[in-house]
């Protein structure tokens, strides 16, 4: 295997840029323009793991200007097939306060103007099904991975994706409260379903940095107290994140999300 080819691929969210020592960098273009950044390559947890900063090394990039399309065929140019995120969000639960770690197994998508798809082309559409947007196989990886570092993790959740950047309304918060959701994000969407359309892996490990407005009394949110609150719980995430890296299986194995596009007629080409 070329030293810039990887099988495992990892997503960082707001402050999260420093993953792999010892690494590569690597420039991709795609058919998408530029990823957030070149990508870095390295080994992590005996993974050979290619890692993008969502937003770029300087957060240059808000949640409705992350060039998904590009970040997720970079991965799987360089041969990515699982893809594991970290991510902040707030929670729409009194129960799981800043600090909790949850791995969400169902999303609301309530974004809009996004690039949600590769299927651009006038030959066809390619329908691929997201009923369960989250890798099975992943998600127990973390779980497992969680039990062995000894790491409180809430193991389901339903994650709302707004579209940002500002955050929510109280009446907002509320509204997506009654919905059921636990969590609420901003960059979920469209990398989830793009995943499956690559036919990817894609588990997510969301760090809770604040309570959302329909949660509590205060001033509501800020970006300050995101960065804060993502920055003290890091390392936390990061053993998380490599844990779960060392258990999943070395290839797609059983899960399904590497037969998501069998039978589908692309109008694209795979990278």
């Amino acid at each position: 295997m070329s030293t810039s080819q990887a099988d495992f691929g990892v997503i960082g969210g707001s402050g999260f840029y420093s993953l792999l020592e010892d690494a590569e960098t690597v420039r991709v273009s795609t058919p998408y323009g530029d990823p957030s950044d070149p990508l870095t390559v390295g080994t992590l947890a005996g993974r050979r793991v290619a890692f993008v900063p969502r937003h770029g090394t300087d957060h240059r990039f808000p949640p409705h200007r992350v060039p998904y399309r590009a970040n997720l065929w970079a991965l799987a140019s360089l041969g990515v097939r699982q893809v594991v995120t970290g991510s902040a969000v707030g929670s729409l639960a009194p129960e799981l306060g800043p600090g909790s770690l949850v791995l969400p197994d169902q999303l609301l998508d309530r974004t809009w103007g996004r690039a949600h798809t590769y299927n651009d082309a006038d030959t066809g559409v390619a329908h691929v099904s997201l009923a369960d947007p989250y890798c099975p196989t992943g998600r127990a990886a973390a779980v497992r991975a969680a039990a062995a570092t000894g790491t409180e993790l809430a193991e389901q959740g339903t994650l709302v994706v707004i579209n940002g950047p500002r955050f929510s309304t109280r009446a907002e918060s509320r509204e997506y409260q009654r919905t059921g959701a636990s969590i609420i994000g901003m960059t979920a969407m469209p990398e989830v379903s793009l995943a499956r359309e690559l036919a990817l892996c894609f588990t997510s490990l969301c760090l809770v940095t604040d309570l959302d407005a329909g949660v509590e009394a205060g001033g509501g949110v800020t970006h300050a107290e995101v960065l804060r609150m993502f920055a003290a719980n890091l390392p936390r995430m990061r053993d998380l994140l490599i844990a779960t890296l060392a258990e999943l299986p070395e290839r797609q194995s059983g899960c399904g999300c590497a037969d998501a596009l069998a039978g589908i007629e692309l109008p694209y080409e795979l990278p």
